[in-house]
């Protein structure tokens, strides 16, 4: 009976796991149900028995402390554990959820995951597709983000280094006579808030202005993939532009690129290192961006 007593109540744990994963109180208490009054309730009680707290209470909602983020693999793997007692005792599979830029998921990602496959077949992978530029997406088992770091508390590691070029339509380009830099005056220059066009252009040697009109692309795959459709002209990251590129529908102009400020990063927590599935596809990973970079 003593050793009951000092068990946490399933109640809260479930508050503090549905907070931790939807990264807030209300979010939890619309999941469960009940008040976000009753999930603080649950998660004091929880912090009150442990003496530490699990979360940081912030004016734009609540952040897992170091603590909060130990406990939460603790809780995780408990209700495995009593989930795999209700299916009859059938063996878990190692699950790993990944969250990815849509681009990057259909260039690199998807076509790859098959190589990964073949060495960890028990491994089930759920890929979310994150769009960029959200402002606190939701985190998983691995994140992969482009732009420049810090992205939140985890470290972020670099795929690679990218540089910047100008791409069209190898039919907007003969249209247009696109043959120096200049000539982007008489054209549609595309935008995006992922990239932008100050430092490329003064590189070329032409008024560094970004386009005030025009159209606006909030994915690197959609802008390549209007700038292929004859929009206009796109300014992208070479490896990005590959799958284009090598299908013709895209080609670099005027010989120019730059370094991109902007590249994408691999975000995992330290403790999650020590599942055995997540190091192998973080390893794996960078291996396969490493032989991506060498060959853009």
């Amino acid at each position: 009976m003593a050793r009951l007593q000092r068990l946490p109540p399933i109640h809260a744990l479930s508050a503090f796991e549905s907070a931790a994963r939807l990264g807030g109180f209300g979010q939890a208490a619309a999941e469960l149900c009940i008040t976000p009054s009753a999930v603080s309730h649950r998660i004091r009680q929880l912090e009150n028995q442990r003496g530490e707290a699990l979360f940081d209470r912030l004016p734009g909602g609540v952040r897992l402390t170091e603590a909060g983020r130990r406990y939460l693999d603790g809780v995780r793997a408990a209700f495995d554990k009593l989930a795999l007692l209700g299916s009859g005792g059938a063996p878990e599979r190692p699950r790993l959820a990944v969250g990815v830029p849509p681009t990057f998921a259909r260039n690199l990602l998807i076509p790859a995951l098959p190589d990964f496959y073949r060495d960890w077949p028990e491994v089930e992978i759920e890929v979310a597709v994150a769009a960029p530029l959200q402002e606190r997406p939701e985190r998983h088992d691995v994140d992969i983000r482009y732009g420049v770091p810090p992205f939140d508390d985890r470290p972020a590691l670099r795929l690679w280094a990218d540089r910047i070029a100008a791409y069209a339509a190898p039919s907007y380009r003969d249209a247009h006579g696109l043959l120096r830099a200049a000539d982007l005056d008489r054209v549609e220059r595309l935008r995006s808030p992922l990239v932008a066009w100050r430092g490329w252009c003064a590189a070329a040697g032409i008024e560094a202005v970004e386009p005030a009109r025009g159209p606006s692309f909030a994915d690197l795959g959609i802008l390549l993939e209007a700038a292929a459709s004859g929009l206009g002209v796109a300014l992208a990251p070479r490896r990005i532009a590959v799958r284009w590129t090598a299908a013709g529908q895209l080609v670099a102009l005027f010989d120019i690129d730059v370094a991109a400020p902007s590249n994408y990063h691999l975000l995992v927590e330290r403790d999650a290192l020590q599942r055995p599935e997540v190091a192998a596809f973080v390893d794996w990973l960078r291996a396969l961006c490493a032989a991506a970079e060498a060959c853009a």
